[in-house]
């Protein structure tokens, strides 16, 4: 079993819709059994909160089931435990990194670098674009699902 841990900021927005897209995306495919799916925060300003109406209303537009999910913050437990721990930009990465003590795993990685563009994904908290970030967040996860299946990770 893969065990993914998506991460952002707050864990109210991005890392939240990346759980929840990657869980329908799995469950499409017929890959459940396979996969443990959670997401956390870098930060404790969302903690117990749930999933940004935003990213609720964006995901119920486009037919995605919202995860239910309280915010948490990452602990360097997480590290140990998950397989992939895959944040939404460079400050998430440095802040994954600093809470993980390092990543000599090599299982710290940004969601866009399974695309062909890379780069972050702009949080909506700021931009108020819930769209584009669903664009990004399912570009990723798609990504992230080709990436594991020509890894020979799943089938």
């Amino acid at each position: 079993m893969l065990k993914i841990l998506f991460v952002c900021h707050g864990n109210i927005c991005r890392s939240t819709m990346a759980q929840s897209v990657f869980t329908h995306l799995v469950q499409q495919n017929h890959l459940t059994p396979y996969f443990e799916i959670n997401s956390a925060a870098t930060s404790r300003e969302e903690i117990g909160n749930g999933p940004h109406y935003g990213t609720v209303a964006k995901l119920r537009q486009v037919g995605i089931p919202v995860v239910p999910h309280r915010a948490v913050q990452m602990t360097p437990a997480d590290y140990e435990y998950y397989d992939y721990l895959i944040g939404m930009d460079s400050a998430n990465i440095r802040n994954m990194t600093r809470i993980a003590g390092g990543d000599n795993d090599h299982k710290i990685y940004k969601l866009l670098d399974f695309t062909s563009r890379k780069g972050d994904i702009a949080d909506p908290w700021y931009t108020g674009n819930f769209d584009e970030t669903y664009e990004d967040v399912l570009e990723g996860c798609n990504g992230f699902l080709n990436y594991l299946k020509q890894k020979g990770q799943i089938k």
